[in-house]
């Protein structure tokens, strides 16, 4: 699986903490057989500047992307054209290259990594397990649900 992480800018106020979230997370995703790249619309060279002065992007050791034409943003449909900025966008996607997990949020509010792993888990779970769904809350080892005509009332 593949995390894909679209964040506004470099030298902003919440992506360091984003960023540093998930890179305090990194190694449980590596374990888990996931990737994290982190995209920004801004430059490589903006991305090194930033990685020079501030501790926290040092921290960093999964890929941080380099968008500066908006490309990718514009492919995954986060694109703020308004701004040159691309929006809070997670996306997780499977081996086959398919989207199977996706959420954008409000450019003012931070995402949680401990979420976005669990989500990671449970897109990998049903990959495995497809005869079986992860209700709210779901943790590895815990109860799954398997669908059928009974539990949606058609029945």
């Amino acid at each position: 699986m593949v995390r894909i992480f679209f964040y506004p800018a470099d030298f902003t106020f919440v992506c360091p903490t984003e960023l540093e979230d998930l890179a305090n997370k990194y190694s449980e995703f590596q374990a888990i057989n996931c990737e994290i790249y982190s995209v920004s619309c801004d430059t490589h060279f903006v991305h090194k500047a930033w990685h020079d002065v501030s501790k926290t992007i040092q921290k960093i050791q999964y890929p941080m992307l380099a968008d500066p034409t908006g490309a990718l943003a514009r492919d995954f449909e986060v694109m703020i054209e308004s701004d040159g900025l691309a929006e809070r966008g997670s996306f997780i996607v499977n081996p086959e290259g398919k989207i199977v997990a996706y959420e954008v949020i409000a450019g003012n509010v931070g995402r949680n990594a401990d979420e976005l792993f669990r989500r990671v888990q449970a897109s990998q779970f049903v990959a495995e397990h497809g005869d079986q769904v992860c209700p709210a809350k779901w943790q590895p080892g815990a109860e799954t649900l398997k669908p059928s005509l009974d539990l949606v009332g058609l029945l």
